[in-house]
């Protein structure tokens, strides 16, 4: 078994989380931004500050190290490539995306409509952010 090289991880994780965190700005900006500010009005809470912005942010980019690093994880047995790292990205949407704006549905906690879309969205931003990600990995 090759070792990890864990350079090419940091290098796809960052473009994965880059991708990840433009994708999170176009999806609770210019697509969502005026539901969740109804949806914050009404529940009598402020909109995120920069501090929690930049937070946002920061897990972005750990989250497309930590998927990348999965994809390296499960290639010995699923091969590398796309399919891999779509896989992968599916696995990290499930766990990261998925299970908790779900629960935020069940306890309703902001509108369905508005979790739904950010579930939707997701399906598609991680596997991408991952296949980019993926892309940038070499073993040597």
């Amino acid at each position: 078994m090759t070792r990890i090289n864990f350079n090419r991880v940091l290098m796809g994780g960052l473009l994965a989380g880059l991708i990840l965190s433009i994708g999170d700005a176009i999806l609770n900006q210019p697509v969502l931004g005026e539901q969740w500010k109804a949806a914050m009005e009404a529940s009598g809470m402020t909109g995120p500050d920069s501090s929690a912005i930049t937070w946002f942010i920061i897990m972005d980019f750990i989250v497309g190290v930590a998927m990348v690093w999965l994809y390296v994880a499960i290639r010995p047995r699923f091969g590398a490539g796309a399919r891999t790292a779509v896989v992968t990205g599916l696995i990290v949407w499930f766990f990261a995306w998925f299970w908790n704006n779900g629960a935020l549905m069940a306890m309703e906690t902001f509108p369905t409509k508005l979790l739904m879309t950010k579930i939707i969205w997701g399906f598609f931003q991680f596997p991408l952010a991952a296949t980019a990600g993926a892309w940038l990995y070499r073993e040597e």
